[in-house]
């Protein structure tokens, strides 16, 4: 057997083993990765080779500083305050849905989730309305802006480090605007979806108590990666692990902060405790597993194969990864696939001698946008339902699409209409 039919066997197998077993998929891919190297597919020799470590440190030091940024309660304060300046229950979820997606351009999905989810709650009990639509909304908006920036999401991460792309450049780049302004505007489009599903609740909010804020430096923190990573992204030439130190270091100057403020270890071990190392492992294994498929032939010939179906032409092929992008995405996690294409793209643009940026954000766009149709395709999705059946609220398919569906399509088509017009 050769080595490309034994990686594509072993590839298949670990996207299938990855819906049967959603909930280990961490334990699928390292799995996976470690076959590609028994078999010899991927010489041993290549496997730290192999891992982006800029990905994986910026992630982990990013999600240490998010863990005290949400500890200082900052972000539910800024909730409550938004809810003041609202006059209805309708415009109340707007507002909520639309700063669960600003604070998700910055912070992981879900924790954004986490953070928002309970003052939507807290609201829909005061007026004793239906939470899950209130949740559900808050949830595919924070799903949906995750794109938007270089650290809003894994996926974004995923593609700033193979296309060397830097925190500016998501929003300017090559003299043209970035990912950042395809995003906002899917998120503008949807602001009718919400308020035609809530156009009945037209009572008054009178949101909670403000939470009080435990402490700015967390606040600073958040703001020191992003400014630092905006400063890093002035430089051309700088090393190739400058983002990941960035982030690793505020998150370790969060940890000494927290343990001279309570004079204890608890609250770094608490905030070491929040980090999701499952998905670190997940993706330093999928980062083994691309590698080996790479030098398999297989990525060469998923790219033949969608160079057959779209033929020559770029707009055929652009919609074709939008829309392929969204059908995935809609029941697989997103990471996986896009760490998968994104090579794939670089070979069709290579192939067409199209623009490969304009390729990479049509498969950011579908990828992250296709997660809100269906309830388990993004852990954002898993978040929201999580809390609402901890309250006793179940939570159907066709509850989540009735909101996912519409979200998706509107902000897909103009987020992809909009990298077309400036892009192609």
């Amino acid at each position: 057997m050769s080595q490309l039919i034994l990686a594509i066997i072993l590839f298949v197998a670990m996207y299938v083993l990855l819906l049967i077993f959603s909930n280990h998929r961490w334990i699928t891919v390292i799995a996976a990765a470690a076959v590609f190297v028994i078999v010899g597919i991927l010489p041993l020799k290549n496997v730290l080779l192999a891992i982006n470590w800029n990905v994986i440190m910026m992630l982990a030091g990013t999600m240490v500083v998010v863990a005290f940024f949400i500890e200082s309660k900052m972000p539910i304060a800024m909730a409550v305050k938004l809810l003041k300046i609202v006059p209805n229950v309708k415009w109340a979820v707007v507002m909520l849905s639309l700063f669960s997606g600003i604070i998700s351009a910055f912070v992981d999905n879900v924790a954004t989730v986490l953070m928002v989810a309970p003052v939507g709650l807290a609201v829909s009990k005061q007026l004793k309305i239906n939470p899950v639509p209130v949740i559900i909304s808050i949830a595919v908006s924070s799903n949906l802006q995750g794109a938007a920036t270089l650290v809003g999401d894994t996926t974004s991460i995923l593609l700033g480090g193979y296309a060397n792309m830097s925190f500016n450049d998501f929003f300017w780049f090559m003299g043209r605007p970035g990912i950042f302004f395809a995003v906002e505007i899917g998120a503008l489009v949807t602001i009718p979806v919400l308020l035609f599903l809530f156009r009945k609740d037209k009572e008054k909010v009178e949101p909670q108590k403000a939470e009080k804020v435990t402490n700015l430096v967390p606040s600073f923190l958040m703001l020191g990666v992003i400014i630092l990573l905006i400063v890093a992204s002035q430089f051309p030439n700088k090393p190739e692990l400058t983002n990941g130190f960035i982030c690793c270091g505020l998150g370790i100057v969060a940890l000494i902060y927290g343990m001279i403020r309570n004079r204890s270890v608890k609250p770094a071990i608490d905030a070491l405790k929040t980090v999701d190392y499952k998905t670190l492992i997940l993706l330093a294994g999928l980062f083994i597993v691309i590698e080996g498929v790479t030098e398999a032939g297989v990525i060469d010939k998923i790219a033949e194969i969608f160079v057959k179906i779209g033929g020559s032409s770029t707009l055929l092929m652009y919609v074709l990864i939008v829309v392929v992008s969204i059908a995935f995405s809609a029941f697989i996690d997103n990471i996986p696939y896009v760490a998968t294409m994104l090579p794939v793209v670089q070979g069709i643009a290579q192939t067409l001698g199209a623009d490969p940026y304009l390729l990479y954000f049509g498969l950011l766009i579908g990828a992250t946008l296709g997660g809100n149709i269906t309830p388990v395709g993004a852990s954002a999705n898993i978040a929201g339902i999580g809390i609402l059946q901890k309250e006793g609220y179940k939570v159907s398919t066709k509850d989540f699409m009735r909101i996912g569906v519409p979200f998706t399509l509107l902000a897909a088509f103009f987020g992809a209409l909009f990298i077309w017009i400036f892009w192609h």
